[in-house]
């Protein structure tokens, strides 16, 4: 599997790449406005997470999001990815009174094929979905987010609105990714 970090500027890309690193996978890293001219090259994408809102990042990532669906394609959105996910696909994301900022544990709540045992997860978001669109299932929650881990229809794209390349629960769903 070739690998996209589409690099939306998360503070946390650094251990995305190293624990990729170390599993030997088959991964370049972009930024996302370069990203679009790379697409056909790649049969996976892992959105990272950003600092700030971004229009044109929002259009890139959302046409990389329709790209894995009408081709196939495998997909992984962290925090910011699986919110623009839950957009493009016609659901919706509300401000958080607090950022939610820390470790905390998720609840499985359908079984799926990255994961199912992951307790420990480490946030750091303002947002969360708040309605998920069509053909979006959750798969996991936390007491403060319904939507902590999506599935959009019964595809190869997922999402967390946590940071999983920063647990090593988080890692192995990660690694659960990248073996499918």
């Amino acid at each position: 599997m070739r690998i996209l970090i589409v690099n939306n500027g998360s503070l946390y890309n650094n251990h995305l790449i190293s624990f990729l690193t170390m599993q030997k996978s088959n991964f370049s890293v972009l930024p996302y406005f370069k990203a679009l001219d790379f697409v056909d090259k790649f049969d996976s994408f892992i959105l990272t997470g950003r600092q700030h809102n971004n229009k044109l990042m929002n259009v890139i990532n959302t046409k990389i999001i329709y790209h894995s669906i009408s081709h196939n394609k495998f997909l992984f959105g962290i925090c910011y990815g699986t919110e623009i996910m839950a957009l493009a696909l016609g659901g919706t994301i509300v401000k958080m009174n607090s950022i939610k900022y820390g470790p905390t544990n998720i609840e499985i709540i359908k079984s799926n094929p990255i994961c199912n045992v992951a307790n420990n997860i480490f946030k750091n978001h303002r947002y969360k979905i708040s309605k998920a669109g069509k053909s979006i299932f959750c798969l996991a929650r936390s007491e403060d987010c319904f939507y902590e881990m999506i599935q959009y229809s019964n595809s190869n794209i997922f999402g967390t609105q946590f940071h999983p390349e920063m647990t090593s629960d988080g890692l192995n769903i990660l690694k659960s990714f990248i073996s499918l």
